[in-house]
């Protein structure tokens, strides 16, 4: 929780009052898929991350027309992390996603192309330079 939650909350609180001296930013929140915060056994980790997604869809709205935008990226499947236990077979943990697909949609929302996103829930695996703004998730921020 402390990480998830309370971490992001506190960045936050110390960015966006300099992010409005400089007249905009971007933040940029790491989510996982809804399914995933909902499954058997993922106590803390899920229910921090939804609350990291309520927080998100709270301050893109909190932060319209400031020229502060947040937005949310996430893997968009199984990702070989620290949470993944010991003795995971081969064959399944060669289909995990690698952490670094994260990069280039986290590269795009951190730049001003992307300047008119705010709210946003960018999948790295449907992202594309060719279509930058993804598809909508159906699980999208709404805002």
């Amino acid at each position: 929780m402390d990480t998830n939650v309370n971490g992001p909350f506190f960045m936050a609180r110390v960015v966006v009052p300099r992010m409005l001296e400089q007249g905009g930013g971007s933040i940029i929140n790491v989510s996982m898929n809804y399914e995933t915060m909902k499954r058997r056994g993922f106590s803390p980790y899920g229910p921090s991350k939804a609350a990291l997604e309520s927080e998100s869809i709270i301050w893109a709205q909190d932060l319209e027309d400031t020229g502060i935008r947040l937005n949310v990226v996430l893997p968009g499947g199984a990702t070989e992390t620290g949470m993944i236990p010991p003795g995971v077979p081969g064959d399944v943990r060669s289909r995990l996603l690698r952490p670094e697909i994260i990069g280039p949609p986290a590269i795009y929302l951190a730049s001003d192309d992307s300047r008119h996103l705010n709210g946003r829930r960018l999948v790295a695996t449907e992202w594309s330079p060719e279509n930058p703004d993804g598809r909508p998730a159906a699980d999208g921020l709404g805002v």
